[in-house]
């Protein structure tokens, strides 16, 4: 009965080593290790599929060896499974990566508008299509900023503005103060370089770590009380390469949202690659919108600033 199964136990015990020791496993062949935190929560795809085969193979020794990365992955991600919204909030964010090859920028436009956020950021602004952006959303969003391939909208009034130097070459991050009632809040829009899996060179994500480090460096210098980051940074919150930005900031899903939030690809989403994240401000609720014309599905949240917002 003992010996029966030691295979299935095997692959638990190697699953439970995965889960537990994944900040571990090195980054410096591929960034394999970067690559398994981005996918990490899938890994819980694994523990019904090894349940089904301990009790085919009627293995005591599996379904001992089972519960070690059950309680490991639920201890990681069983939190994001729970409803963590809450009521209140007075200022409502938004951010979208539009893609630039989005067929129906009016319509996507259209989409963001109607969630009634006060601040929306877009990402992946083709030239071409900034202007039509601007004035789909000028009815609502009276004060705007465009740098270089990302913008911000807002209701309320803008200062502060200017793009943030990622190392890139280009601009494709910004900061503006807004103005809001409570107080002003500086507000970050970044689009990270993409990262590709190639057979040759495993998890290419040299380019986008080195924007993380930067944007994490402009965010400390931030002299404003309440930060908000909006943004498509093509990596998890698991993903240790962000630190430099996650180690400073609260992700609004982790804090209040209702499940894992998944953003990309829009047609089957399995990561959360768009983030939401804040500095002294205190998520109330967030999730994730309707498809759009993007590959990447819009998400928001719900924001509580503090009562001394207002001496910034």
């Amino acid at each position: 009965m003992w010996r029966r199964g030691i295979v299935t136990a095997v692959v638990c015990v190697l699953l439970t080593g995965v889960l537990f020791f994944h900040s571990d496993i090195p980054n410096r062949i591929g960034n394999l290790g970067s690559l398994t935190e981005t996918f990490l929560p899938w890994a819980g795809l694994l523990l019904p599929v090894l349940l089904v085969v301990a009790v085919l193979r009627r293995s005591t020794t599996a379904l001992i060896a089972l519960v070690l990365p059950a309680l490991v992955w639920t201890n990681l991600f069983g939190g994001l499974l729970l409803d963590k919204s809450r009521s209140g909030g007075d200022f409502t964010v938004l951010t979208h990566n539009v893609n630039a090859d989005n067929p129906d920028p009016d319509g996507t436009a259209r989409d963001v508008a109607a969630a009634g956020a006060d601040v929306i950021a877009l990402e992946e602004l083709p030239e071409s299509q900034a202007k039509r952006y601007a004035s789909d959303l000028a009815a609502a969003y009276p004060y705007h900023s465009v740098q270089g391939t990302v913008g911000l909208w807002s209701k309320y009034p803008l200062s502060g503005v200017r793009p943030v130097d990622i190392r890139m070459g280009w601009t494709r991050a910004m900061r503006a103060a807004v103005s809001t009632p409570d107080g002003p809040v500086a507000v970050y829009v970044a689009h990270l370089p993409s990262v590709r899996v190639k057979f040759d060179a495993g998890f290419t994500a040299g380019q986008r770590d080195r924007a993380a480090d930067a944007l994490g460096q402009a965010i400390i210098a931030e002299p404003l009380e309440s930060v908000v980051l909006l943004g498509d940074l093509n990596g998890t919150m698991n993903d240790r390469a962000l630190a430099s930005v996650t180690s400073q900031m609260r992700s609004t899903q982790g804090a209040a949202g209702n499940g894992m939030g998944f953003s990309w690809p829009a047609s089957w989403p399995m990561a959360r690659i768009d983030q939401i994240m804040v500095k002294g401000a205190e998520p109330r609720s967030s999730w994730t919108l309707p498809k759009t014309g993007s590959d990447h599905l819009p998400i928001a949240a719900r924001l509580q600033l503090p009562a001394d917002n207002k001496d910034n």
